[in-house]
């Protein structure tokens, strides 16, 4: 029997542990746990929900792939002692199955040719509000500085939908392979809706945003639920000319959208690199659309609003 691509077993082991951290973020609501907020900025929080959940992700990674570099959002000290309930040591068979038909340029990869960068919990101040829909935890896999497999789970999904139904999904994709766990919906072909982030945006941005000519703003929390959005065919694009994004949000949901045909850039088309000595925030905002061939267009707009 062939080996398993080491990229392979990246993805397979990403997807068991964000069901993992899934359960460990609906299990601190369920149970009615203490948050423990610590205020890290402006509109920058931090829950034990976030800490219980990268320590689920990250030590999990760590133990599996310990030449990997793993970058996550929270910052964990020597006193955050390992739940040991929380670490997984299994991979996702459906991700394994998928190993014959890797992209041959993702086959010949070494450990140091991978970065993996962890949200943990995408949409804190949203989650803090009980706005659990646009909650998500995202493990992005960069190879030799690009996104080129990501793992997008909705801890919450499906959480209104009553007493028996199931709640959460996971979505995991690799570029040139395609994308599992949900099925791509085409945008309404008469509308243009733009979706933005939740906070108050300066008149520099809503002008950027209405360059676009957009029938609707759709204004939610998080990066990864915002991808989500033009993935479900809720939105055509997602604009942030601000620096609210770092690395650890983009990557896994780029790697998401790439993997359909989408495109994410910053908001002046460069795409981002996501190498592990790169600067963490995303200094130049984002520009995502559903279709990569519409991306050049929303680039000349916003070019224009300038």
């Amino acid at each position: 029997m062939c080996e398993v691509p080491l990229l392979t077993r990246v993805v397979a082991s990403s997807v068991s542990v964000a069901i993992r951290a899934g359960d460990v973020i609906r299990n601190i609501v369920t149970e009615g746990a203490d948050l423990k907020i610590v205020h890290k900025g402006v509109n920058d929080l931090q829950t034990q929900a976030d800490r219980s959940s990268q320590q689920c992700i990250v030590v999990s990674l760590q133990r599996q792939f310990p030449k990997i570099t793993i970058i996550g959002e929270e910052q964990l000290g020597l006193a955050d002692a390992v739940n040991e309930s929380h670490i997984v040591t299994e991979s996702d068979l459906e991700v394994l199955e998928k190993a014959s038909v890797l992209p041959d340029e993702l086959k010949l990869v070494d450990d140091e040719d991978i970065c993996i960068w962890v949200d943990p919990l995408d949409a804190t101040t949203e989650f803090v509000q009980g706005i659990f829909d646009h909650v998500t935890i995202l493990v992005g896999i960069a190879v030799r500085g690009k996104a080129v497999a990501g793992v997008v789970a909705q801890p919450f999904y499906n959480y209104t939908a009553g007493p028996n139904a199931s709640v959460g999904r996971v979505i995991w994709a690799i570029v040139g392979l395609g994308l599992f766990g949900a099925v791509p919906e085409r945008p309404p072909p008469d509308q243009r809706v733009i979706t933005a982030t939740r906070s108050r945006m300066s008149p520099a941005a809503l002008r950027t945003i209405n360059a676009c000519e957009p029938t609707k703003i759709l204004q939610v929390g998080g990066a990864g639920h915002k991808v989500l959005l033009l993935i479900d065919g809720k939105a055509h694009a997602y604009i942030s000319a601000s620096s609210a994004c770092s690395k650890w949000d983009t990557c896994a949901p780029e790697a998401v959208l790439h993997a359909v045909g989408g495109k994410l850039t910053d908001i002046n088309g460069t795409s981002y690199q996501y190498h592990p000595g790169v600067e963490r925030k995303n200094r130049s905002g984002t520009l995502a659309t559903a279709y990569a061939h519409e991306h050049d267009w929303y680039l000349e707009r916003i070019n224009s609003a300038a």
